[in-house]
């Protein structure tokens, strides 16, 4: 049995965004002004929308939360969607980034063990993002299955990109005739379906051991279960000859 890890704390911040251009140096006093105000500003709103959720959370609150007078909030941010987008973007950059690039390998894969090393390179990915992201991830996690409605128009935006890329890797990796002969859509969203669930354990501390271990036992369980079996198998299971 692995020991228990130690989970990241769950409001983690990545960097803050880059505040609008104003007068003044840059890397000046006023523009590193700015961006603390910022990050204290995401800071507060991504603790209170893992309390509380998005809709429950109100631009007041935010400003109460940071110390700082509403109109700041307005010197930076539109509106509550435009944080919320701000604090996405880098989890949004470096998943999808990683999701075009295991395309890309896929589409060359001849092997197995091609398309083996394409999914564990995503499965990497990910894991990097929960590490140094896991409190956006967490909210993503927790918003992505509701209403594309105020501010989580957002969350469910990035939901469907990445469900439209996990079907889309899941047709590459079919071209050669590595994987069973199963729809893209229902493979592809299943294996969403299923690491958005371990990444919810991780982050709830449920006893599923050592997370860094998972990007290796996820990647041999989905394609194991994806991937065409050889001709003495196939003719195990379905009592026809394999092919030649």
């Amino acid at each position: 049995m692995c020991p228990k890890p130690r989970s990241p704390p769950p409001t983690a911040m990545p960097a803050p965004p880059t505040p609008p251009r104003r007068p003044g140096p840059q890397g000046g006093p006023r523009e590193k002004n700015r961006r603390e105000r910022m990050k204290v500003l995401s800071e507060a709103a991504l603790r209170l929308f893992l309390e509380r959720g998005l809709d429950a959370v109100t631009i007041d609150d935010i400003t109460q939360a940071s110390e700082v007078a509403k109109g700041t909030f307005y010197r930076y941010f539109e509106d509550k969607t435009a944080l919320v987008d701000a604090l996405l973007e880098p989890v949004r950059r470096e998943l999808l980034d990683g999701l075009e690039a295991c395309g890309r390998a896929l589409s060359e894969a001849r092997e197995v063990e091609a398309m083996f090393e394409a999914y564990r390179a995503m499965a990497a990915v990910i894991a990097s993002a929960l590490l140094q992201y896991p409190g956006v991830v967490r909210l993503y996690l927790q918003e992505c299955r509701g209403p594309s409605a105020g501010a989580r128009i957002k969350v469910v935006e990035l939901s469907r990109l990445v469900s439209r890329h996990a079907v889309s890797i899941t047709e590459k990796a079919h071209t050669h005739g590595l994987l069973r002969p199963i729809r893209p859509a229902v493979s592809g969203l299943a294996v969403v379906g299923a690491v958005e669930r371990l990444l919810l354990a991780v982050l709830s501390e449920e006893p599923i051991g050592n997370p860094l271990e998972l990007p290796d036992a996820l990647t041999t369980l989905v394609l194991d279960g994806l991937r065409l079996p050889p001709p003495v198998a196939r003719r195990k299971m379905d009592g026809k000859p394999g092919r030649p």
